[in-house]
């Protein structure tokens, strides 16, 4: 995934209101319209976030009849967890060099 991708993402989810969707979201799939009431949004300003999750690649739609029902996208999310394990892990090297080396300077 490139580096675009990856700042779309935390631009994403950086924002209250996008991360109250995709909080909302772990619960089910919602239409535009159930989002906007339980999260007491104006009806265009969550179909816009919904896009910017759309497009960042967090949020899929299906079409049911004449309903957008909005789901999680897995995908966008283990790309972002893979991006972030790498960090994780070059911080836990890290801390493992420093901690032998104070063991080391302590004998």
């Amino acid at each position: 995934m490139s580096d675009a991708n990856h700042i779309k993402m935390f631009q994403a989810v950086g924002d209250e209101k996008r991360y109250k969707i995709l909080e909302l979201l772990q619960g089910g799939a919602r239409t535009v319209g159930e989002i906007a009431d339980e999260l007491g949004y104006l009806q265009p300003q969550t179909s816009k976030h919904l896009k910017i999750l759309h497009e960042a690649g967090l949020v899929r739609v299906e079409a049911v009849a004449n309903k957008r029902f909005y789901h999680l996208e897995k995908s966008g999310f283990m790309a972002l967890q893979n991006w972030l394990s790498s960090y994780i892990q070059q911080w836990e090297d890290q801390l493992d060099r420093l901690d032998a080396h104070l063991k080391e300077e302590e004998s």
